[in-house]
């Protein structure tokens, strides 16, 4: 298993410039402006949303679907856990060092040739709700560790109590296909919008 970080990085700055004309278009009342700085960029900050008449700022963590392009996936994942220079990290999700206040899910990536990326869908999810929506379904770190650790699954699915699997979530583990061997929380798109807790830009 090789890392796609580079690469990766190469396909979210492509990606960026499609963002920044979606941003323009339908956040009329926003100024936007794009993080360069690492440390920021680290703390869960990519863009950040000033808005024009009452001056409050939102820090936006983007997420992209960049492993699916050219397909339109009713799902997105959420990361709980990975692994880095053989050390267990704790994913963004619950990562209380993370000032993200939305996160910018980017789906439906469509491309004409390799990285020229043509359109996509943005769905904002706000991240305090989220969290508190989950705690109140008892969805915690504690709670999915009980799972990672009872479990022998490896790789692939994993049903859990608090989601109906099939309308609203499941825990996915990639540790046999991805050198980083993540662990994620897979919520349905349309579960978030439906409960309030995320809406679609475009």
């Amino acid at each position: 298993m090789k890392s796609t970080f580079t690469s990766d990085l190469n396909k979210e700055r492509k990606l960026s410039v499609l963002l920044d004309v979606y941003y323009t278009k339908y956040l009329t009342q926003y100024n936007t402006k794009r993080i360069v700085d690492y440390k920021q960029q680290l703390a869960g900050i990519d863009v950040i949303f000033t808005h024009k008449k009452t001056k409050a700022v939102y820090y936006i963590d983007e997420k992209a679907q960049l492993d699916y392009v050219n397909d339109d996936l009713p799902t997105f994942a959420f990361e709980l856990s990975y692994f880095k220079n053989n050390y267990h990290k704790e994913g963004w999700l619950f990562d209380t060092r993370k000032k993200t206040d939305f996160y910018a899910l980017v789906t439906a990536i469509y491309e004409d040739e390799p990285s020229i990326y043509t359109t996509c869908k943005i769905t904002l999810v706000n991240r305090k709700k989220l969290c508190s929506f989950l705690e109140a379904r008892k969805i915690t770190k504690t709670s999915l560790a009980s799972y990672f650790k009872n479990s022998n699954v490896t790789q692939g699915k994993l049903i859990i109590n608090e989601l109906d699997h099939r309308t609203e979530g499941y825990l996915y583990f990639s540790t046999n296909t991805k050198v980083e061997k993540p662990i994620n929380l897979i919520l349905r798109l349309d579960f978030l919008i439906e409960n309030g807790l995320a809406k679609r830009l475009v």
